[in-house]
């Protein structure tokens, strides 16, 4: 199991853009952010393989539901525009 880092998160992906937009070597960088340079290597080949791998792939489930809802709503829209204009129908004659 493990532990959460003590590290924010923002404070990694800044670390890791350092690392990765600067010419200075690694132990360097991390010498001078206070943060042990195995820690640090290990946080740019995570975020190397995350960018390598590309965005996650969406579950076919939820992509279902998805589609599943939109159509509904697409349905209920029409539904709500035929009875406001069956209103104003009956608003009509009843004013006659």
């Amino acid at each position: 199991m493990s532990r959460r880092s003590k590290y924010p998160e923002q404070f990694r992906r800044d670390a890791i853009e350092l690392v990765n937009s600067s010419d200075r070597p690694l132990r360097q960088i991390a010498r001078e952010l206070g943060v042990n340079h195995e820690t640090l290597r290990s946080w740019v080949n995570v975020a190397k393989q995350a960018a390598e791998a590309g965005p996650p792939a969406e579950d076919p489930a939820v992509t279902d539901e998805v589609a599943r809802l939109r159509k509904q709503v697409a349905e209920l829209q029409k539904e709500k525009e035929i009875l406001r204009k069956a209103a104003a129908y009956f608003a009509r004659e009843m004013d006659r």
